[in-house]
């Protein structure tokens, strides 16, 4: 149990629980407060996704990029409990607003985009590493949420993140996303910190 407390402190995971909490708590409250509605709107659903997943990717990555890396350790499995968390995080606290005066689903689409978007800035972070990792979501989601297309599959494709949750294709590119991310964070880590950075 040590180890695990030592390495969610290190990776800064209390901090970043606490703003996903806070900012559920704030989406939550302005809904409740500016609309009549019970069922938050999908584009607002959307947006909570997005904010809480970029808040969590500060957990992706140590302030030891040599210990990523070494042999010691198995690091694979390790990386995949830590995305599967986050996962884990943004569905729960997002559904435990269905009972409420302003629920954040269906629950399929929060599940679906949480997949997603996570799988795709864990790419991110293998690529970009973990400060730059929320870019491609953020720059993907922003568009797809003010511009959704419904019609042709292309469309469809490319908006996937605001598609209903019945979509065949937003659900595939959410799935392949989430897997692809899965597997090369997991396989191969956060990409190193410049020098300038570390």
């Amino acid at each position: 149990m040590r180890w695990l407390t030592l390495y969610l402190r290190s990776r800064g995971a209390p901090a970043a629980l606490t703003g996903a909490v806070g900012c559920t708590a704030l989406m939550w409250t302005l809904w409740s407060v500016s609309s009549k509605e019970r069922t938050v709107g999908v584009q607002m659903v959307v947006l909570t996704v997005l904010f809480l997943v970029a808040l969590l990717t500060a957990s992706f990555g140590g302030p030891d990029d040599a210990l990523d890396r070494t042999a010691a350790l198995r690091w694979a499995p390790r990386r995949a409990a830590h995305l599967l968390a986050a996962v884990a995080v943004v569905v729960g606290l997002l559904l435990l607003t269905l009972g409420t005066d302003a629920g954040f689903g269906p629950a399929w689409l929060v599940v679906r985009d949480a997949g997603g978007l996570l799988g795709l800035t864990a790419l991110g972070a293998v690529v970009l590493g973990p400060a730059r990792s929320w870019f491609l979501p953020l720059g993907w989601t922003l568009p797809a949420t003010m511009f959704p297309q419904s019609e042709p599959l292309v469309g469809r494709v490319l908006t996937w993140q605001t598609q209903e949750p019945a979509s065949t294709a937003a659900a595939v590119l959410a799935g392949v996303l989430a897997l692809a991310g899965l597997v090369a964070y997991a396989s191969a880590g956060p990409a190193p910190r410049a020098p300038a950075e570390a």
